[in-house]
């Protein structure tokens, strides 16, 4: 059993990931992880623009939500998203990359709330989304 809360976060990243054919398809990589934190990055890409020449909004949402994933379940017990809502501020376009930084802002009980920033590398705000998180039975890794 590993008592290392970091050690545990790294384990339940890396384990997620593996299982996580969508994050991976869309070129996401986990970054950084930690307990309750979880940065992602994606690259967009030509088939990811929409009519407007931009990164179609599924596609940022889709980075925010698995970095929200990722930092509920950093503490090795299995959570699923119970709600969230996005605010697009900034288009993102073919080329940049995507940061999507997930923090931790409560946890209580099964439930949590996570804030995730997404950013371009430029430091350009592209998104603000907010994750309600909860617990069900289970671990992540055993």
């Amino acid at each position: 059993m590993i008592s290392d809360p970091q050690a545990l976060a790294e384990l339940a990243g890396r384990t997620m990931f593996e299982r996580d054919p969508a994050s991976q398809a869309l070129g996401m990589a986990l970054a950084e992880i930690r307990p309750g934190y979880a940065r992602m990055t994606m690259t967009v890409r030509a088939d990811m623009l929409n009519g407007h020449a931009t990164c179609h909004g599924g596609y940022i949402f889709m980075l925010a939500d698995s970095a929200f994933a990722f930092a509920c379940n950093s503490h090795n017990l299995s959570t699923v998203g119970a709600g969230c809502t996005i605010d697009y501020l900034a288009p993102g376009r073919v080329g940049d990359v995507l940061v999507a930084e997930a923090v931790e802002q409560a946890l209580q009980g099964k439930t949590g709330i996570y804030d995730v920033t997404v950013k371009a590398e430029d430091g350009r705000m592209i998104a603000l989304f907010r994750g309600k998180s909860h617990r069900v039975s289970g671990t992540v890794a055993a």
